[in-house]
């Protein structure tokens, strides 16, 4: 990552929305919602250690965590995050916590990773306006420098980074074709994904957080954070993910019910 690129991941903001000063992050948690996907967490989980290390690097000051929300699983899931965790506790740099709920919707688990990263905080003196809340997915793919750029632009100002997602090579074809004329991949894009977003934990807060929706919690959040200060809320293409172009997914009426409904055509 280079300093041209991301100059705020240690910078810290001289003023708050309401003109206090407030301090440079000294926290950031990744939550990752997980329901029966070991065949996707060894190849996200590694993308994301990427993204932690970068930061360790960059701010080895800050405390860092993912909170891997595992959603009434009945596979190796769990498994595999307790392995992760075992040797990223070896390693020192980020720690890694497995939780296990039965929310049943990814909206309640989103919220409940939300609930530990804050209790996590308050135990390590990590005041809400100094924790950044990045959400990604189990079948995402996030780039090297994804966490470091939540962290430069709310260091820059934000409360909020909503990023961009793109389908894996899996989806070819009509399909495809019809998701990028749909899709606008630059600043300023109108799209929400849960995959790719963060939040500062104090904004989070301020609105409500997550609800305990089985759809579009994460339209929902971003809708409400934009309504009390659309300035604050950053539409990024800096750090794109590459999530799953799975035609059956976790939730009807998500992604993949999306995706397959593309054009209905041949991917």
């Amino acid at each position: 990552m280079s300093e041209r690129t991301y100059p705020c991941v240690t910078r810290a903001l001289t003023r708050s929305r309401d003109g206090s000063p407030r301090p440079a992050l000294a926290g950031a948690t990744v939550i990752v919602p997980a329901r029966d996907e070991e065949q996707a967490l060894p190849h996200c989980l590694t993308a994301l250690e990427r993204a932690l290390v970068e930061v360790a690097h960059l701010a080895p000051a800050m405390t860092l965590r993912a909170c891997i929300v595992l959603d009434t699983c009945t596979d190796d899931s769990e498994a595999i995050v307790r392995a992760f965790a075992g040797a990223a506790a070896h390693r020192g740099q980020f720690s890694v916590e497995p939780l296990v709920v039965t929310a049943g919707s990814v909206g309640r688990a989103r919220a409940a990773g939300v609930r530990c990263a804050l209790e996590w905080a308050e135990r390590d003196g990590i005041d809400a306006d100094a924790l950044w809340l990045a959400s990604t997915d189990a079948d995402t793919h996030v780039p090297p420098h994804w966490l470091s750029a939540h962290i430069a632009t709310a260091n820059a100002g934000a409360d909020a980074y909503v990023g961009t997602v793109e389908p894996d090579a899996a989806l070819t074809g009509a399909r495809r074709a019809e998701w990028m004329e749909r899709h606008h991949l630059r600043e300023g894009h109108p799209h929400v994904h849960g995959a790719n977003l963060g939040v500062r934990a104090s904004a989070y807060l301020r609105v409500g957080g997550f609800a305990p929706l089985p759809l579009h919690e994460d339209v929902d959040l971003v809708e409400r954070l934009r309504a009390e200060d659309e300035r604050l809320v950053r539409a990024a293409d800096d750090a794109r993910v590459v999530t799953s172009s799975r035609l059956d997914g976790r939730a009807v009426g998500g992604f993949a019910t999306y995706l397959a409904n593309l054009r209905g055509g041949v991917a």
